[in-house]
This record gives structure tokens, sequence and C-alpha cells, in this order.
């Protein structure tokens, strides 16, 4: 049996129920000490099929970890260990802050989902830097990607600086930089997503950061409440400043639109939104003709899932709140499953499949 297998069989059969009985919020930190905490294995070896060059950075697989699960890189060998093709760490802050009050994060067990009104705790980008610089050193086989965010109690004229320091001090440590303008939790921060908000903050950035420091691939981080006519007018703004990418979506305050009722505000993840998550790809995808790469992130805890948003214009993919449910195998059954389908449907790369039913 791998180590993969060993650890999704413990999870499985005895973790799983003593940490869904306990609070979401101890649960994550529990299962986030235990993988820091385990020896390092040497990452599965993934099949060629699987494999993804994008912005000059090889992915030896499309399955990423998605920002939140870990927001402090404390646990980067086990997300390696476990399969993931690359990790997004973070959402990282420039100042260390608690985030909100706790209770904070709720389970909807019957609807596979997570809602959470974190606010961004984190331990700040001056305690984060020494762990990558640390991870970089031992050795790392998959991307990371640094989710950026600024402090609760930064006013809205220093929101730019906020992302200017990051980029500075942590951007050279990234294989890409996602800029996070879409959280529900921190108040006004929304507002950026806006293109002339947007074109503010990329101007700044760009005027006041090093060469070395933004010489990462940037992508934007949207969210998945937008109107549509919002939506285009972002990707136009999106290709006129040069981006990356779009990761697309973040978590949603809608409730009854996609069939869930809840008293507890915040952010619902999980599989609510797998159909909203794949329309805002393929609405992405088609409206900028292909030409912005994708992540796409939502509700994924099958191979099927994965491959219908590779589908409608996903070059990559993320998850975690299918991990949550699912378990920690939940990444090598997707894998395997997505070799079936390209297999399945005559494709011989990921990069094939991207966007064939926009």
């Amino acid at each position: 049996m791998s180590a993969v297998s060993t650890i999704d069989a413990i999870y499985r059969l005895l973790l799983k129920r003593y940490l869904f009985g306990r609070d979401a919020e101890y649960a994550h930190r529990t299962m986030l000490r235990m993988l820091a905490a385990m020896p390092a294995f040497p990452a599965p070896r993934d099949k060629p099929e699987l494999g993804v060059k994008l912005w000059g950075i090889d992915f030896p697989n499309p399955i990423g970890l998605a920002a939140g699960m870990d927001k402090d890189a404390v646990a980067v060998h086990g997300w390696e260990t476990l399969g993931f093709g690359f990790a997004e760490l973070g959402t990282i802050t420039p100042r260390p802050q608690p985030g909100n009050e706790k209770p904070r994060i709720w389970r909807v067990p019957d609807r596979r989902a997570l809602i959470n009104r974190l606010g961004f705790p984190s331990e700040g980008m001056e305690a984060v830097a020494p762990r990558i610089e640390q991870i970089r050193k031992a050795g790392i086989s998959i991307p990371l990607a640094l989710n950026f965010g600024p402090n609760k109690d930064t006013p809205p004229e220093g929101i730019a600086g906020d992302y200017i320091a990051l980029i500075e001090r942590l951007g050279p440590l990234a294989d890409f930089i996602v800029i996070n303008v879409s959280s529900p939790n921190t108040p006004g921060l929304r507002n950026w997503e806006s293109p002339e908000k947007m074109s503010e903050l990329f101007a700044a950035v760009s005027e006041h950061t090093s060469e070395s420091a933004r010489a990462r691939p940037v992508l934007l981080k949207i969210s998945p409440d937008l109107e549509r006519n919002d939506l285009f007018r972002i990707c136009e703004t999106a290709l006129a400043l040069n981006l990356e990418g779009i990761v697309a979506c973040n978590t949603t305050v809608v409730r009854e639109a996609v069939g869930v009722s809840s008293p507890h505000p915040g952010g619902l993840s999980g599989q609510p939104i797998l159909i909203r998550t794949r329309e805002l790809i393929r609405d992405i995808y088609t409206h900028t003709r292909g030409q912005i790469p994708i992540i796409g992130v939502g509700g994924i805890a099958s191979a099927e899932d994965a491959w219908l948003d590779i589908r409608a214009g996903a070059s990559l993919v993320e998850l975690y709140t299918g991990l949550v449910y699912e378990g920690p195998g939940l990444i090598a059954r997707i894998k395997s499953g997505l070799v079936d389908l390209l297999r399945r449907d005559g494709f011989r790369s990921i990069s094939e499949a991207v966007g064939i039913d926009r």
C-alpha cells in the first residue's frame, strides 16, 4: 500500500468521524498539524499525459490545492506527497492579523459544502517568507503559487501599498502570484474587482515594485457573484493589463440560488458552486478567445468535475472543500480518472482538451 493510500485509509476509517464531531476550524488545524509533521515521502510519479506547461512552468498534473487550506505555508511537503500538481498558499497579508471572531467555519454536510468568514487570518509575510525559503532549499517538485491580500485595518488608500509590499517581499519566492480582490470576508475588498480599481492597483504595482519582484506571472482571483457584463469588463481589463491568468472563482455569498439554506454569514464553497464556476470558466474562455489561462476552482470532487472544467476552458483546476469530504485519496482518484477520460475522449494531453466545450 502506498503512503497516500495509507493516509487516505486512516482518514476514512478513523479520523473523519472524529474530526467531523469537532469544530470545523479545529479539524482544519488538526489536519494541517498532522500533514506538517508527516515524514517526507517521494511525490507520486504522474502519467505524462497529465502534464501541463503554462507560463514556462512545468506542472506534473493539473490538480492544485486551492488557497485557504494552507494559509501560512506550514504543510507544503504534505501537499506534494498527496500528489497535487501545484499548491496555492495563502491568503498571506503583509502584517500578522487574527482574522474574524470564532466560530468562523461551518460545514453543510448534506450539500458537501463549507461556509467560512475567516477574514484572512495570517501570520504575515515575514513569518511565511523563511518557511518558503527553507522549502526551496530543501527541494520541492511542484510549483508554488502565493495568494496575496491586504490587512483588514488597511485604509482604502493603502490597499495598493499592501499588495506592493507582498509582491516585493514574497514575489521572488513564488512560481506565480494570485491577487485576491474577491474574498467576501474583508469589507470593501470586492470593490477592487471593478475595472477602474483594477487598473489603479496594477498601475501602482508596476510603478512601485522592482523588476525581480514582479517577474512572476500575476493572476487575478475573481468572485462568482459577478454580473455577466461586469465579468466581461473585467476580462477586457485583464487583457489590457496583460495579466497572465484568472482564478475562477472565490466563495459565494449567494444561498437560495444555489440551493443552500444557512444562517451562517460568509463565503460558501463546495458542491453548490460547481455549476456556477463552470459557467464562469466558459464565459471567460469564450470572451477572451482563450487568450487568458484560467484556473478553475469551486466544487470539484471527482475526475468528471475536473474534466468538465477543463473542457469548459480551465488549464488547471484547484480543490479544497472536496478534500475535506472525500479524503486525501481524492487527488489520486481524480488523476487516475482524468487519464481514463482523456483516452475515452481521444485526447493525448490535458492542454488539447482545454476549452473544447466552449
